[in-house]
This record gives structure tokens, C-alpha cells and sequence, in this order.
């Protein structure tokens, strides 16, 4: 990795002329053909690219998830990625390599949450662009990266997904030279959220608790404002979260989530490979989801909660935080929430015609839970 701070990288870029040189790394060249593409990122910055991206850099792997959408083999166009996907979710790095097995060869460019690059592989790599993610912005490596002549586009599907999902596919589809199938996934996208505000419009908001990462920490993590909250009160809920932290995350007891009394229940859950929480992604079954749904709520004693007791707790997948698949999450949460109204929305055709129409690496596995058929919940 490049420098250890400030100073270290102070010295990277002084030596950038001998360490060009070097690695004998000119500039990609525009194509025949291509004409600059002005832009406007996610952050509000103005980007020239040259023409239709073959070799992209990314700072968060995950968005390789994203390019997918749109582009039949997404990896083939990556020449550099952080450690993110292999490292904080192992289900989903293993469905991209049984698809696309060159995904060992590709060299890491960041590791963990550093804000810095490898600038020599980096560079070594020869990136016509380097997508990132918000937090690029605020840390300078934006601007740090786009110093060396590499031009940086700042996406976003987790600070803001509500807002900031379908002008971010805009952008990749410009990158990819894909507009025309993110023109398709925008009317596929719109529709289906017009569907739900359309539902979901007049009727009073149901308090929910979203409980992160249930099980897997102790009892009780929540989204604060943010993200998840957005995505609730898209669809006609109301986050006890949001009312009680001050922050984007927190931590509630117990007797805060009591004393609320949420109308639902909603866990999330992920890959946690028997580490406890609940399993949800690639290669989980759906008995085994609603077993660990309900061993989690018997375990943090939320099952004394009355939305429990009446059957209204779920568990959804945690890594729609950050992928415009998460509009299987908005349809999910719409008919938990409002159940009069929302009974005809159907998510798992929705994931089927993602799998089918879009995704070149399909999602496969059990993405939601619900509790187990037979006798509600209760104490002995």
C-alpha cells in the first residue's frame, strides 16, 4: 500500500516523474472513433472520459455487482479492485469467480477501509478510469488519483441509494458505452418503485425496527438516519431507529426496542457461516434462514415483542445496502409494511427478471425469511 500518511505520500508523489517513467505508463489514448465524454459524477464533479472505458479501476469490488446490470462480462473490463467482496463477503466473491474465474488474477489496489491506494499498481495498471464510491470525495483520494491523469467517477448505492441509484447506472452505462440497457433497467427500476409510492400513498407509516446484522452482534444494533431509513419511509414505514439515534448507526437496549413497540420486525442478515446471525445470500436454503430468524429472536428475547407474537418479523438480505438489486428490498419492505395494500407486489418475480433480463452474474440463494410455518412464537 502507498505511504503510511501524509508524509508517505507526499514522497509517492514527488517520485511519480522516475516511477512513470519506469513503469513506461503513457496515457491511454482516446480510440478512433471516440469523442471525449463530458460528465457529472455523483459528487457534482466534471469529468472528461476518453470515449467507451475498456480498463477500469475500482475502489470497492462490490461494484463490479452493479456493472453487471449492464455489461455481459463485467470483469473482463477490471484491471484493478479493493479486497472488499473477497473479504467482507466470501458467498458473493465465490458466485462472481464461479463465473468468471480470472478474478484471482486481478490486482488489489486497496485493502480494508483505507482510504489510500496502491498508487504503483495502480498506475502499473493502466486504468482509463477508476469508479469510486463517495467516501473518495471526503478523504481527497479523488482528487489525489485524479492528479496523476486518471480521471475518477464517484458513484453511490449506499450513502443515498433512494436518490442517488438511478443517475449512478446513468453513469456506468455511459462509461461502459451500455446506455441503451440503462436506459432498459431504468424503466424496469421506475416502474416498480412508481408501483410501490403509488400503494403506499395516504396510508399512515407502521413503526419498524431494523435490527442489523441480528445475531451476529449483540442485541441491538439499528440504522439511525441514513440509507435504510430513506428506503423505509419510501415505502410508508417509520424507523424507530431514525426517532432514537442520533447518528447513521447505533446501538438500542433492549427496553428502548420494547418501549417502542414497532408494528415489524425486520432483521437483516448475511454471510456469517455459522458464526450466529442469520444466513442469507448465495447457498442458503430457505429453512435454514427462517430457523435462524427465529432461534435470533428467542435468543435477544425479541420474541416478547407483539409484532413477533403476531408473526410480523422478517429477515432480509443485509447486502442490499449497496446494489440497485435493492429494489427486491423496497417491494419486500412495502408488503411487510403495508399488507392491505401491497399484497399484489411480487418480489421474487422481480429477483427472477433481474436474473433473467440483467444480471451477468445472477443471484442465486435465499435473500429473504420469513418465520417458520406452525405454532407463533412464545416462551415456555
Amino acid at each position: 500500500m502507498s505511504g503510511g500518511g501524509t508524509a508517505g505520500r507526499r514522497r509517492l508523489l514527488g517520485a511519480l516523474p522516475a516511477l512513470l517513467s519506469s513503469l513506461a505508463v503513457p496515457a491511454p489514448p482516446l480510440r478512433a472513433g471516440a469523442a471525449a465524454a463530458p460528465l457529472t459524477d455523483i459528487a457534482g464533479r466534471g469529468v472528461t472520459l476518453p470515449g467507451t472505458a475498456r480498463r477500469i479501476a475500482l475502489t470497492e469490488a462490490r461494484h463490479v455487482l452493479a456493472m453487471g446490470l449492464l455489461h455481459p462480462d463485467p470483469v473482463s473490463l477490471i484491471v484493478g479492485w479493493g479486497d472488499d467482496l473477497r473479504r467482507m463477503n466470501p458467498p458473493d466473491y465465490a458466485m462472481v469467480r464461479e463465473r468468471f474465474p480470472r478474478v484471482d488474477d486481478i490486482p488489489l489496489l486497496r485493502r480494508g477501509q483505507s482510504q489510500d491506494l496502491a498508487l504503483e499498481t495502480l498506475l502499473a495498471a493502466r486504468p482509463e478510469v477508476l469508479v469510486a464510491g463517495l467516501s473518495a470525495v471526503a478523504s481527497g483520494l479523488a482528487d489525489r488519483v485524479t492528479a496523476l491523469g486518471i480521471p475518477v467517477i464517484v458513484i453511490d448505492f449506499f450513502q443515498d441509494p433512494m436518490r442517488n441509484t438511478r443517475p449512478s447506472l446513468a453513469l456506468l452505462g455511459r462509461i461502459l458505452g451500455r446506455e441503451d440497457r440503462a436506459a432498459a433497467f431504468e424503466v424496469f427500476y421506475g416502474e416498480r418503485l412508481a408501483a410501490i409510492a403509488a400503494r403506499v400513498a395516504g396510508a399512515e407509516a407502521p413503526s419498524v425496527f431494523l435490527h442489523a446484522h441480528a445475531g451476529g452482534r449483540p442485541c441491538c444494533d439499528s440504522p439511525g438516519r441514513g440509507a435504510h431509513d430513506s428506503m423505509i419511509r419510501f415505502c410508508g414505514g417509520r424507523s424507530i431507529g431514525a426517532a432514537l439515534l442520533p447518528g447513521t448507526i447505533g446501538t438500542l437496549s433492549f427496553e428502548q426496542v420494547v418501549a417502542a413497540d414497532p408494528r415489524l420486525y425486520v432483521a437483516t442478515g448475511g454471510p456469517y457461516g455459522g458464526r450466529g446471525g442469520i444466513p442469507l445470500g448465495p447457498g442458503v436454503t430457505p429453512g435454514a434462514a427462517s430457523a435462524a430468524l427465529a432461534d435470533t429472536l428467542r435468543r435477544d428475547r425479541l420474541d416478547l415483542l407483539p409484532a413477533v407474537r403476531r408473526g410480523r418479523a422478517h429477515a432480509v438480505w443485509h447486502g442490499f445496502n449497496d446494489t440497485p438489486a435493492h429494489v427486491v428490498m423496497l417491494e419486500l419492505l412495502a408488503r411487510w409494511l403495508h399488507p392491505d395494500r401491497c399484497a399484489d407486489l411480487d418480489p421474487a418475480a422481480t429477483l427472477a427478471a433481474l436474473n433473467r433480463d440483467f444480471l451477468a452474474i445472477p443471484m442465486a440463494g435465499t435473500y429473504w425469511a420469513d418465520l417458520p410455518a406452525g405454532p407463533s412464537m412464545s416462551r415456555p
